[in-house]
């Protein structure tokens, strides 16, 4: 049963249903402070979406956004219109406990087989593409991306970097270097920032991060 609050996307829960579990099992186990990708708060995102200059009025979906704390620094910068979207009830439930705010939309959905019916001024992915080692995920991804955005949308995404770690929460995982990821994302994006910048685990390890930012034209 979905939580109350939480929208399922309902079309993809059945191929998504494997990888939810996955990610279920992780939240529920590790917890929002034990898991490798926790951060006390989003400082690269937030920088960078500041240096993009997004309005508050500008539309915002975090995929993958789970439990992050993106949403609440945003909230408090004053927009209006955010979406997070995780294939994991259990993280959209945990941060939907934590931030109940009608300017959320918490959306159940597994981004590969996802279309969105809207168009959002910034798509964020912190640590989600380089789970998708497929072409087929890939290419889906990708789809939902374009569905969900428009020329001038921003886009910012966080993936390991080329040195980065091979694998993490037991799955396999792609690497990119910053022109790796360009030429991935399509014509259709224009880098407009790109670097590489450290991870603290909470377990204490480093994990390289690659990442860029840009607009759809």
């Amino acid at each position: 049963m979905v939580a109350s609050g939480v929208r399922a996307y309902a079309a993809n829960m059945v191929d998504g249903e494997e990888g939810a579990r996955h990610w279920d099992l992780a939240y529920e186990t590790g917890g929002p402070t034990g898991l490798s990708w926790y951060e006390p708060a989003p400082r690269v995102s937030l920088e960078l979406i500041h240096e993009m200059e997004l309005g508050v009025d500008a539309r915002v979906i975090d995929v993958g956004g789970g439990e992050s704390t993106l949403v609440d620094h945003l909230l408090a910068a004053g927009f209006r219109d955010l979406t997070v979207l995780d294939v994991s009830v259990v993280a959209l439930t945990k941060g939907r406990q934590r931030v109940d705010d009608a300017r959320v939309n918490w959306l159940l959905a597994d981004v590969t087989a996802w279309r969105s019916k809207r168009t959002y001024g910034l798509w964020h992915d912190r640590a989600v593409f380089h789970f998708l080692v497929s072409s087929a995920d890939q290419s889906a991804y990708l789809g939902a991306l374009r569905s969900a955005t428009a020329p001038g949308s921003v886009v910012i995404i966080g993936t390991f970097a080329p040195h980065g770690p091979e694998s993490c929460s037991g799955l396999p995982v792609a690497r990119y270097s910053a022109d790796e990821l360009a030429l991935v994302l399509g014509e259709r994006f224009e880098i407009m920032r790109s670097f590489e910048a450290k991870h603290a685990t909470p377990a204490g390890g480093v994990q390289p991060f690659t990442w860029v930012a840009g607009k759809m034209t």
